[in-house]
């Protein structure tokens, strides 16, 4: 790829698109995001609250903490912190500062005011629309297609800000030019200097949090208990710390995090076992810059068809995407890439996501033991093929078959495993 090629341009554009902070799991935090601009727009602490959210969104907040609220889980907690002590101004680090006296507002606050919860009438899989009121005040915010896109602003009515919700369009850049092999091309080509700001950080947050997940006590503690009963090899040590990032970060640690794909878990799996591999190899920061630019740019392109959000557990393709890294680091060929991809999907394309919890943790330790051992199976001359199962010949075409499970195939899934997950 040349650098003068728009798809080089593109594919920089992408990464600073999603590669980007969240402090928590990024549902709540949009919530919070959502209800601090309402807050801020109202111009006034509400006296009342009315939040509707897509079924999904509801998924992924129900059992996850909201980081800097003293462990509250929940829509209303999340909102609550958002109005009372967010900084809208942050976007997914809406919460990152709150003081001990603000905890303790945020829960005076619950305590006291009305906040209802709705599932939101609306095609979308990802909608946020929160009303607050102040007497016959109010103001109106809505979040939609992803984590940071306010579409509409009102205050007393009047229209502040406004813009178009199609479900076929985000406003983001253009992704339907990726491909494996343009994405290979790309981290091979890429002057490091214009992305190595955006992957120090994706190494810095991290791993930071990782480390901290190993060290603390978190949610299943699945990072900790593989590594007690598996050993110190590179292998184990690659899952384990994945895992623990999101041990950490789905039971109330208040490191931040990169996302990918709109998610911290997908971001800390999509980077950590890299990382891991790296350092044990000696491979040299510029090398592990460009398997990240890998990685990631995998992760994005196999999400980009299955959607932000679904019944598909995001971690398989995150998974699958720092398998191909590992196989970049130690082959870097085309081939060996194609088909780590194609051998792990083939393996966890079947994981399904029922909301942001502790069992996250897991799922990402499952999916990363696939990534490597898909990578394992090429330098051993194997293969799954095309018409074993949803495998398709071709790499593209098995991209294309899961986005369909994940788009299309699991929307009743999804239905009813909001339906298992909210029946008391």
């Amino acid at each position: 790829m040349e650098r003068n090629d728009q798809n080089y341009e593109k594919c920089i554009q992408i990464l600073e698109e999603e590669l980007l902070p969240a402090m928590g799991c990024t549902e709540p935090i949009s919530i919070a995001y959502a209800a601090a601009v309402a807050r801020e727009t109202l111009g006034q602490l509400p006296d009342r609250v009315v939040i509707e959210a897509s079924g999904n969104v509801i998924k992924n907040v129900k059992s996850v903490v909201v980081p800097n609220t003293g462990h509250l889980k929940g829509i209303p907690a999340a909102a609550a912190a958002g109005i009372v002590a967010g900084d809208a101004g942050k976007q997914l680090e809406v919460i990152a500062q709150v003081t001990a006296e603000q905890q303790k507002e945020i829960q005076e606050y619950l305590d006291k005011i009305p906040i209802e919860v709705k599932l939101a009438d609306s095609p979308l899989i990802f909608d946020i629309i929160i009303t607050v009121y102040w007497g016959e005040e109010s103001a109106k915010v809505r979040i939609s297609k992803y984590h940071t896109n306010v579409v509409t602003v009102e205050k007393n009515g009047q229209v502040l800000r406004s813009e178009s919700v199609e479900e076929d369009s985000d406003g983001l850049t253009d992704r339907s030019f990726l491909s494996v092999e343009l994405i290979l091309d790309f981290a091979n080509c890429v002057e490091l200097e214009r992305v190595k700001p955006l992957l120090q950080r994706q190494v810095e947050y991290n791993m930071a949090i990782a480390q901290e997940g190993l060290l603390g006590d978190y949610g299943a503690n699945v990072g900790s208990t593989l590594l007690k009963y598996n050993g110190d090899s590179v292998r184990t040590r690659a899952k384990a710390m994945a895992a623990a990032g999101s041990d950490a970060r789905m039971n109330g640690c208040e490191l931040p995090v990169i996302i990918n794909s709109g998610s911290g878990n997908q971001g800390i799996t999509a980077c950590v076992p890299v990382v891991v591999y790296a350092r044990e190899l000696g491979c040299g920061e510029e090398k592990m810059y460009r398997a990240l630019v890998l990685s990631n740019l995998l992760a994005i392109h196999q999400k980009t068809r299955i959607g932000r959000l679904s019944a598909y557990c995001g971690v398989v393709t995150a998974g699958t995407a720092a398998g191909c890294g590992i196989a970049y680091l130690q082959d870097g060929s085309y081939d060996a890439i194609k088909h780590t991809l194609v051998n792990s999907l083939a393996v966890v394309s079947g994981i399904i996501c029922d909301g942001a919890k502790a069992s996250c943790a897991a799922k990402i330790l499952s999916a990363v033991e696939s990534g490597i051992f898909g990578y394992e199976m090429y330098c051993n001359g194997q293969q799954f093929y095309g018409g074993d199962g949803i495998v398709k010949k071709g790499v593209e075409q098995s991209i294309i078959s899961v986005g369909q499970l994940g788009r299309e195939g699991m929307r009743e899934t999804d239905k009813e495993i909001l339906k298992i997950m909210i029946e008391e």
